[in-house]
């Protein structure tokens, strides 16, 4: 019975997804979980799994078209059902013979002279499926941490028709918190693979089919050669598909052959680019995560996988090869990374590009804030002096605790989000068709991170409940995720308001958007040293003073929060930085 693939729901106020490539052809056939396509939203880049085992029968919307969450995009059929499989395709001519009724009585006659030679083939046919209708036990990706909603499976240790002891190691799986191996529940035999190598799974889904001891591979062997069997003339396209058949152990990569394109710039989504040449090199989560890990530039790493696609054992090898990388990589993380500078800018003079989709969405929601909201900013200076001497003084110690450097940024987010808890306007929605507001019991905190993709806000969840250096920490990781195309939807969603580090690129103030529904953003300047007019009682009065100086800039919705409102969350925000006690954070 054919199954409907719909758009699914891509995070928090995402109403649409742009179908940037398919993995799989019309006639293919897919398993439960197996990916479909990639499809890019105004946050995220993701993979959309196939929700049925069978075959794909029909693409309903092409690559590089928009649609709806929600809107059908593609049918997949039972096996049999689609065009793609010979097995359908005479099942549905040897139908219309039968529908003549005097026809079928000759065939009848002819069918008992015929039938001793053939009776033999169908007999050990059924046979087969007999040996696997014994006891089966689905393997499924167990849980594998908090928050962790799926696996990419790394290696898989044993084959088909292999057996297996209970507890025995299966696989082996990654998710961006561990490695580890998966066991087998049962002794029996490994009768199918359903999850191939490289294959990003969510947790709770088969992965595998284990059968009673004596048990056959399951019917996927037979399949094989069915798929390649082109008796028919009606398939005369086929032979594309056709070689595709082995491809799934490389996760449909190979629905594409790479052509011999050096691939000079490879981002975090998996594209890769040459100076004249575009071309699609399908790059796994783990990869990713390992290159990030290693410093390895994926770019100058030859992929030995199908059309060369770069696996895992070829950045490990690059890693190896990069001892000089692999030291700076155990160096403590630099919250520097929130802005990273865009490689060869200068070959874009004299050049003509579209806008790549994350550009346009960027462009639709700033345009879109500010038809919206009536935005205003107020700026304030803060004296930063005793944060810059805590830093020299304890910087080192927390590198070595929290595993990043102790930069600026980290205290103005959490005098941020402390100052958030007492000003409920500035933590708030509005929600502009039922003209309500909800103001927040939580403080999920948006940061802004700059990438050679674009700008991407990443959000920590509860960041009110978390100390300096957990906060510290989870900005890094996001970050690190951000620049390595590591971060979900649930990454990207739910902010309740937003701090921008302008002052990265030396910027002494900026004038940020507002991240609608959100109702005001937080901009933070450069930090210099100047000359200051201070307070010295030791010097009975005034005195001028080289202090480490900021601005702060708000910028808010004047429809919910007014002028004096913004001024007083600002006021709080510099009291608490000028105070600078945050010993207890830094373990003093």
């Amino acid at each position: 019975m054919p199954t409907s693939v719909t758009m699914p729901a891509l995070g928090e106020s995402v109403t649409e997804g742009t179908v940037t490539q398919w993995l799989k052809n019309v006639g293919d056939t897919v398993e439960v979980d197996e990916p479909l396509l990639e499809v890019s939203t105004d946050k995220v880049d993701t993979e959309i799994p196939s929700p049925v085992a069978g075959v794909l029968t029909k693409i309903l919307v092409d690559e590089d078209e928009t649609v709806e969450i929600g809107a059908e995009i593609a049918v997949i059929g039972g096996e049999g059902e689609s065009e793609g499989g010979d097995g359908g395709s005479t099942a549905k001519d040897a139908q219309p013979e039968p529908e003549p009724e005097p026809a079928p009585e000759p065939a009848r006659a002819e069918e008992p002279a015929a039938a001793p030679e053939p009776t033999p083939e169908p007999e050990p046919a059924p046979a087969a499926p007999a040996s696997s209708d014994g006891p089966t036990t689905t393997v499924t990706m167990p849980a594998l941490g908090e928050s962790v909603t799926e696996g990419t499976v790394t290696q898989w240790l044993k084959s088909e028709g292999d057996t297996v002891e209970v507890d025995e190691p299966l696989l082996e799986v990654s998710t961006d918190k561990v490695d580890t191996e998966i066991p087998s529940p049962v002794a029996g035999v490994l009768t199918k693979i359903i999850a191939a190598e490289d294959a990003t799974v969510e947790i709770g889904a088969e992965i595998a089919l284990i059968g009673a001891e004596g048990s056959a591979p399951a019917p996927s062997a037979p399949a094989a050669p069915a798929a390649p069997a082109q008796p028919e003339p009606t398939r005369a396209q086929e032979p594309e598909p056709a070689p595709a058949a082995p491809a799934p152990a490389s996760r449909a990569s190979a629905a594409d052959d790479v052509p011999s394109v050096d691939i000079e710039t490879l981002s975090g989504t998996g594209r890769a680019s040459g100076t004249d040449t575009v071309t699609e090199a399908y790059v796994t989560p783990l990869v990713r995560k390992l290159a990030a890990e290693n410093r390895v530039d994926l770019s100058r790493v030859k992929g030995t996988g199908v059309g060369g696609r770069v696996r895992k054992q070829d950045v490990l090898k690059a890693a190896e090869e990069q001892k000089a990388a692999a030291a700076r990589t155990a160096a403590p993380v630099s919250g520097a990374t929130r802005h990273k500078a865009v490689s060869d800018a200068s070959s874009l003079r004299g050049k003509t590009e579209k806008l790549s989709r994350l550009r346009q969405s960027i462009a639709d929601r700033m345009v879109e804030s500010l038809n919206t909201a009536a935005e205003i900013t107020q700026v304030v200076e803060v004296d930063v002096t005793k944060i810059a001497r805590l830093r020299e003084q304890t910087g080192e110690d927390f590198a070595k605790r929290e595993g990043v450097e102790l930069d600026f940024f980290p205290f103005f987010a959490l005098a941020a989000v402390e100052a958030l808890k007492s000003h409920p306007r500035i933590n708030a929605v509005i929600d502009n068709d039922s003209h309500e507001v909800t103001y927040h019991a939580v403080e999920n905190l948006g940061v802004s991170v700059d990438t050679e993709r674009g700008l991407l806000v990443p959000v920590v969840k509860d960041a009110g409940g978390l100390d300096l250096g957990s906060l510290a920490r989870t900005i890094t990781e996001l970050t690190e995720k951000a620049h390595t195309g590591l971060l979900g939807p649930d990454d990207l969603s739910g902010g309740t308001f937003t701090v921008a580090d302008t002052g990265r690129v030396g910027a002494l103030f900026g004038t940020p958007i507002i991240n609608t529904p959100q109702v005001a953003i937080l901009g933070t300047g450069a930090v210099v040293k100047r000359p200051v007019v201070v307070e010295d009682e030791a010097m009975g009065g005034e005195v001028i003073a080289v202090r480490s100086m900021v601005y702060l800039s708000l910028a808010h919705d004047h429809r919910l929060i007014d002028n004096a409102d913004a001024g007083r969350f600002l006021q709080d925000v510099k009291a608490r930085l000028e105070e600078g006690d945050f010993e207890r954070d830094l373990g003093l």
